[in-house]
């Protein structure tokens, strides 16, 4: 991992990994909804409450977001109450879509509340966060300040701590807030600097994003943060290793791969290039995880001038910038799936049912409610128990042995 005055970025090698990581294998618990489910997941939520875990947050990853294309966003500039009415309305339509498969329903987070808040506990609220899915860092970006400005409204002083889920790339909305709270001011200001275009009008200067403001002002000392960094407890599901982690914006990091090792390959590495036979049989774990990496972004459309134009400022300061067909590939082929950041378990879920529509190449198989209890039940025993060793021992070196990207 790089650094300098702009955020770190992962590097893409066949190294081992500088963080540990362990296989798992996932057992399904108690049918949902029965009573032996509850009777397990309620001592979970006791064990939150005794480490002191105020509330819980679940992210959904990107396309199954309210504006994948961003004109929900646009519409919301010159009229804010019909954008957020649409974004309400899209959000309800991708849930009747999609399920659980691979987004995080409100049925899945009433059934956590409902499991976590036995008759007689204190409160322990389950809370959903929508963000545009954009497939991009603007998208991503913005999702982050959101983020952030809704931890602020509903910060705890009391020493209290956040647990946050989040799948797909909204984990990787994680790792930029990590790298909000925590980076250097130089790299703060060139961030803020980079997407002014998108939040403020160029020549006018008025502010039609309020929330990139007030997070702007929150972050650079211009008013309070109430925000402990070293309070926020994250958890991803089929992450894309993007963007790189900075220690001092977290408190505990855990990372879920649906993976299942190569014959040949280490356990840390996935198989380059995938086999489509085996992508539609889903054979070797998430393909989405594996292949969300840098360089797979969506650019903004064209017709957004502001919004394209703050992404492309944006790419210099993540340090993805000068991708090209060459190196894309020679990312591809390291195979890099585990973060040098926090803990991760490569989980084998079993075959998954049905075609690669059903189970999105693997992607689909964190925010099944199936798993939900296993899912808890190693969040907390990883994050608020004591830590077991990992399987691959201490790594052989470190990510910045790595060259290229």
């Amino acid at each position: 991992m790089t650094y300098s005055a702009v955020f770190p970025h992962h590097r893409y090698c066949d190294a081992p990994p500088a963080s540990p990581f362990m296989s798992v294998r996932a057992e399904a618990g108690p049918e949902v909804g029965s009573p032996a489910f509850y009777a397990a997941m309620a001592p979970l939520g006791d064990q939150l409450r005794r480490a002191g875990v105020s509330a819980v947050y679940l992210v959904h990853g990107t396309f199954v977001g309210m504006d994948v294309l961003g004109i929900l966003g646009e519409l919301a500039r010159v009229m804010p109450r019909a954008g957020n009415a649409m974004r309400r309305l899209v959000a309800q339509v991708v849930t009747q879509i999609t399920g659980d498969a691979g987004n995080y329903s409100a049925a899945y987070a009433r059934i956590m509340h409902e499991a976590l808040n036995p008759p007689g506990s204190s409160p322990l609220p389950v809370r959903l966060f929508h963000w545009s899915g954009e497939n991009h860092h603007l998208g991503r970006a913005d999702g982050a300040i959101r983020l952030l400005a809704e931890l602020a409204d509903h910060w705890h002083s009391d020493g209290s701590r956040v647990l946050l889920w989040g799948h797909s790339h909204g984990g990787n909305i994680f790792a930029l807030i990590s790298n909000l709270l925590a980076g250097p001011r130089e790299a703060l200001d060139r961030f803020f600097r980079a997407t002014e275009v998108y939040w403020r009008w160029p020549v006018l200067k008025c502010v039609d994003i309020p929330v990139w403001n007030q997070v702007r002002q929150m972050l650079m000392g211009e008013t309070h943060c109430p925000i402990d960094a070293q309070r926020l407890d994250f958890v991803t599901f089929g992450t894309p290793v993007r963007y790189g982690w900075n220690p001092a914006g977290f408190g505990r990091l855990l990372h879920f791969v649906h993976h299942r090792p190569t014959p040949g390959l280490p356990a840390y590495r996935a198989p380059f290039p995938p086999k489509w036979h085996r992508v539609v049989a889903g054979a070797d774990g998430d393909y989405v995880q594996q292949l969300g990496i840098a360089g797979t972004d969506f650019m903004p459309s064209v017709l957004f001038v502001r919004e394209w134009l703050a992404d492309h400022r944006l790419r210099s300061i993540l340090c993805d910038e000068n991708i090209d067909a060459g190196g894309m590939l020679q990312r591809f082929r390291a195979g890099r799936i585990v973060p040098d950041a926090g803990t991760t378990l490569l989980v084998d879920y079993g075959p998954p049912q049905g075609g690669p529509i059903r189970h999105l190449a693997g992607h689909a198989v964190y925010t099944r409610k199936k798993w939900m209890l296993f899912h808890l039940a190693e969040s907390v025993r990883r994050l608020y128990q004591q830590p077991e060793s990992a399987d691959s021992g201490q790594p052989a070196a470190s990510a910045e042995s790595c060259t290229g990207r």
